[in-house]
């Protein structure tokens, strides 16, 4: 058995498993901890558990992050918006067409990263060896849909509420355009898609929740036979679980779906006598 803790380094981030050792942790605790890419600066999101021994190679944890850590860490903030600045200054400077909206710093200075969006590939070779004399250390450019930006950035939503991706969501789903069908919503696209110009990522993680109490409900379009006589749905609300039948006299009549069974004769029509 080893004991293992989740680690994320960004507030809606990725939660990644590191080795935990004795260390005594509890969530929300900053830790320096071992990377593919060098030392980070990360925060507990996931308090040391027991697992079985595994074949994946987990990496350690180094430290509990000390005062000398966050001090380091707001100077590597300072050396990123020095990085960025001087980047733009590139970028304008080589009429370059891209969007530069982040740049990152491994905890041991070893490399700097340069998140940005384009339209296509970008020929950049000039602008990392200016990157490389100015600075001395590894560059890397890492392009990123327009989704990463918005999560990055932050804002708030048409409902009011910070962005889900920035807040809550660890990785993108697909979205569809299906799923606000099935929610019947206006197909207007401003209607239905975020700050990013795509669609809306709570589309997805309500569309199981509309899928499963449309269920319950007749199909529109069918004709059924309720307690005031046979008529056709045309119309559902989902979230009130309710639905309209038309009568065969022109009359329209809201009925609730706990009080309603389907039934062979209610799919196919009224019964035959």
């Amino acid at each position: 058995m080893i004991k293992v803790a989740g680690v994320k380094f960004k507030t809606a981030g990725k939660i990644y498993d590191f080795k935990s050792s004795a260390f005594v942790l509890k969530e929300g605790d900053p830790v320096i901890v071992e990377t593919e890419q060098g030392l980070g600066f990360g925060r507990i999101a996931v308090p040391p558990f027991e697992i079985d021994n595994t074949e994946k190679k987990l990496k350690q944890i180094v430290r509990v992050a000390t005062p000398a850590d966050f001090k380091k860490r707001e100077e590597l903030k300072a050396l990123e918006k020095k990085a960025f600045d001087f980047c733009i200054t590139c970028i304008n400077d080589l009429g370059l067409l891209m969007n530069l909206f982040n740049v990152e710093s491994t905890f041991d200075r070893n490399k700097l990263t340069f998140f940005y969006t384009a339209d296509g590939r970008i020929d950049f070779r000039e602008l990392i060896k200016l990157l490389v004399k100015e600075f001395s250390i590894r560059i890397e450019m890492r392009q990123v849909g327009i989704r990463n930006l918005s999560k990055h950035c932050g804002g708030l939503g048409k409902c009011g509420r910070e962005l889900c991706c920035s807040s809550f969501i660890h990785t993108f789903e697909p979205v569809s355009i299906k799923m606000a069908k099935e929610q019947g919503l206006s197909l207007n696209p401003t209607k239905i898609s975020g700050v990013c110009g795509r669609l809306m990522c709570c589309l997805n993680f309500e569309n199981e929740t509309y899928k499963c109490l449309k269920r319950k409900m007749p199909k529109p379009g069918k004709k059924i036979t309720i307690e005031e006589g046979t008529g056709k749905v045309v119309r559902l609300n989902v979230l009130k679980e309710t639905f309209t039948v038309r009568m065969d006299d022109g009359t329209e009549v809201e009925k609730t779906t706990r009080k309603f069974k389907k039934s062979k004769s209610q799919k196919t029509g009224p019964a035959k006598r």
